[in-house]
């Protein structure tokens, strides 16, 4: 497949590592330019990018960026993604740490990942946002496996959250249906499932478990 990665923080620097191991063909793009990017891309056989071009005949894009920083994209940025493709948002709302207030998210209730999909015009999966990065790279387990983690996937299209879903089992984890991107509160910061290194069924119980009051830790 052909992914694009938007962000080579801690996430999308472990992401390119294990997809591009896996014999996925990577961009990474991060805000500094290709040119930062000259390590990584020795490392892994990612091709650097600017963020212009991640996308371009992406079968799939990660958008793993600070939160406020999202609307700061290029405009035109899908333009050239090849048909049907699918973004995966990673991203969280750290308001007093680094976000600022953003009233869509406080006032209107919105999700974090609805609000990303509004920035970004276009259908968004949230996954990994919970994920420690360097389980990525330590923590993949044969299916099956006693030990084997699960991760949580929220969306809305039926066919990018099965796209999404099989790239997380490709990664060596398990996968756990968080319903619609209206229910992907169930995976923010502060919830039973944030940073949770279990299996399925853990995870589905703590996906329930989950309160739709955003805690105070994460307000602005």
């Amino acid at each position: 497949m052909k992914i694009g990665i938007i962000g080579a923080g801690n996430i999308g620097g472990n992401l390119t590592r294990r997809l591009t191991a896996l014999g996925h063909a990577v961009s990474v793009a991060n805000s500094r330019g290709p040119e930062t990017l000259t390590a990584l891309a020795e490392e892994t056989g990612a091709t650097a990018v600017t963020v212009a071009e991640a996308a371009r005949r992406a079968e799939l894009v990660v958008v793993t960026i600070p939160f406020k920083s999202v609307p700061d994209l290029p405009a035109g940025l899908f333009d050239e993604a090849a048909e049907g493709f699918v973004v995966i948002d990673t991203n969280n709302y750290y308001p007093r740490q680094r976000d600022g207030r953003i009233a869509a998210v406080e006032d209107e209730g919105l999700t974090e990942s609805r609000w990303t999909e509004r920035q970004l015009g276009h259908p968004v999966i949230k996954a990994f946002n919970g994920t420690y990065a360097q389980d990525i790279l330590d923590r993949h387990r044969p299916a099956g496996a006693a030990d084997r983690m699960a991760l949580p996937v929220a969306g809305d299209d039926t066919a990018a959250k099965k796209t999404v879903r099989a790239l997380v089992e490709e990664l060596g984890f398990d996968s756990v249906d968080a319903g619609g991107l209206d229910d992907s509160w169930r995976q923010q910061p502060d919830t039973p499932v944030y940073g949770l290194r279990e299996g399925a069924d853990a995870v589905t119980k703590a996906l329930a478990e989950a309160s739709p009051v955003r805690p105070e830790a994460f307000r602005g």
